[in-house]
């Protein structure tokens, strides 16, 4: 018979050296065995989640495993945590559905606490306007192959997360300010210093919340106001659109319901408050030097726009989150930001910010409901009027700019992209082109019922479309010509075609051979029982819903 027994770390790892993000977790385990020993505590690796790099799998059919990815990860995780050996548990991952599906699986598990564990972005290589010119250039021929790998090897040139606002990192923010993290652990480089010093803390820290017995657990932790949190931050840094889908599946995981309006009511009063490519020129390693998260967090904090009570894994509350680490004689110690900015084009203090709305806006009308990212579009872009132009594939507006057909004023309706149909790629394929044709004067907009993310560029683009085509929404009415009217500022998107007319216009079919072709190869035909049962966008894209 064990008299005593120590506690008894699991650890769920995202690693693999696909992705640059997560190549640094290599090391991670054998770290915080060895921190873990020195505290009295045991590890084990309880087991992995698959991660893929949307940015490889761009218009490639990867890509439709994409989204469904995130519900693999969270049954993954659960798998991982099904023993029911362990007292606390360590989740090591970054990327874009990889957090959140930790996040919906460790929520299963509710009693235990749950620390993350980021590994940081890479240092700055070209910078994300130079790398989206070359992109552009290459769609129109201007550069080859050559030059555009030369470009991208430039870009993405180290472990770490990519250094533009997109998802990934905007992950990184939601969990600082949701109190996920050991505070300010977001955006420290991997392999520094105080990366690993970090990663010894966030090990104390699950450790403490278990020996101390802080009641803790993160089904207690994630509450309503921890939800609020995240969304706020989302909305005042103009974080990915991504999460929209996935923040409305984290919370129903908490047995919480949101949905878009109430995002919507939230960007009403929550400022901009950061400018991060692509809502700025900025990367995130110059917004880490500017303040980061914990500026943003702690304006915020004092404007009294965010939940101060909340628990945290860190003690001290959210008040903890507005403070700065640092490495000194080898420990780790947190300091309060200065109360400027350290680029105010960067990072904005509440009482002076870039915008008095968030970077998000709802859209409703008679297309349905869907969301854009307007902190990323120039405000003379925020109201588009022109002819539809319909495309039942990505491929098809690929094609017809090729061919020198789109040289006008139009809006591209892609449909048969939500979750039912294809699994709701992102459809990132898409933004040299239309960024191209925009830069020539004309009127461009994208309508759809798939995804940008946090990479849409400057295009405005209203995605999410809900209810999607395939499941009887009115995207699936449209006809080339009919006029599109996207309204950001009023807040709508609406065709303009009579409304008796309108009303009796029958829904197109999506082709058998369109859907042949994208349910199977690449492993698709292994997510047909996915794409059946996943609820819509707004419900947060969920396989897993009764």
């Amino acid at each position: 018979m064990v008299a005593e027994r120590a506690p008894h770390i699991g650890v769920v790892t995202a690693y693999n050296d696909m992705l640059s993000a997560h190549q640094p977790y290599e090391g991670y385990p054998e770290q915080i065995r060895r921190d873990a020993a020195a505290l009295g505590a045991t590890v084990q690796v309880a087991g992995g989640v698959p991660a893929m790099c949307d940015g490889v799998t761009q218009g490639a059919p990867g890509m439709e495993l994409s989204l469904f990815s995130r519900d693999t990860i969270a049954m993954s995780t659960a798998i991982a945590l099904s023993h029911d050996v362990f007292d606390a548990v360590l989740l090591l991952g970054i990327c874009d559905k990889i957090v959140p599906g930790l996040l919906i699986g460790a929520l299963s598990f509710g009693h235990l606490p749950c620390v993350f564990v980021p590994a940081g972005p890479m240092s700055t290589g070209l910078s994300n306007k130079a790398k989206s010119k070359v992109r552009e250039q290459a769609a129109q021929g201007l550069v080859g192959r050559a030059e555009l790998l030369a470009a991208e090897s430039q870009a993405y040139h180290g472990p770490g997360t990519c250094t533009f606002y997109g998802t990934a990192n905007s992950n990184q923010m939601l969990l600082e300010a949701m109190g996920l993290h050991v505070p300010g652990a977001a955006f420290v480089h991997p392999h520094s210093e105080l990366r690993t010093a970090l990663n010894t803390e966030a090990v104390k820290t699950v450790l403490s919340l278990t020996r101390e017995r802080r009641d803790m657990p993160i089904g207690v932790q994630v509450d309503e106001r921890c939800i609020v949190n995240a969304m706020i931050a989302l909305l005042a840094t103009g974080g990915s659109t991504n999460h929209l889908i996935h923040w409305v599946a984290v919370a129903r995981a908490a047995g919480i319901l949101i949905d878009w309006s109430d995002f919507a009511e939230l960007s009403t009063v929550i400022p901009l408050l950061a400018r991060v490519y692509p809502n700025g020129s900025a990367d995130v390693n110059q917004f880490q030097d500017a303040g980061g998260p914990g500026f943003v967090l702690r304006e915020l904090l004092q404007a009294g726009l965010l939940h101060g009570d909340v628990d945290t894994v860190a003690e001290g509350g959210m008040a903890a989150y507005g403070h700065v680490p640092s490495l000194q004689a080898g420990k780790v110690l947190w300091a309060p930001l200065p109360e400027v900015p350290g680029d105010d084009t960067v990072v904005r203090t509440a009482a002076e910010p870039f915008s008095a709305t968030g970077g998000l806006k709802l859209l409703e009308g008679n297309l349905g409901r869907s969301v854009i990212k307007v902190s990323a579009v120039p405000a003379d872009k925020h109201v588009i009027e022109a002819p539809a132009q319909v495309f039942d594939a990505q491929e098809d507006l690929l094609k017809a700019f090729q061919a020198g057909t789109l040289e006008k004023d139009f809006v591209a309706v892609v449909r048969w992209q939500g979750p039912r149909a294809n699994g709701m790629p992102e459809l990132h394929k898409l933004t040299p082109p239309l960024a191209v044709l925009q830069g020539r004067g004309f009127k461009v907009a994208l309508v759809t019922d798939g995804r940008m993310s946090g990479a849409s560029g400057n295009v405005p683009a209203a995605i999410h479309v809900s209810p999607e085509a395939l499941g009887g929404g009115p995207l699936a009415k449209v006809r080339d010509g009919d006029l599109v009217r996207l309204d950001a500022v009023a807040g709508t998107l609406q065709v303009l075609v009579p409304e008796a007319e309108w009303a009796a216009r029958p829904l197109a079919e999506r082709s058998q051979a369109l859907g042949e072709a994208h349910g199977a190869g690449f492993g698709r035909n292994l997510f047909a029982g996915l794409r059946r049962n996943v609820s819509t966008a707004e419900e947060g894209a969920c396989t897993w819903m009764p």
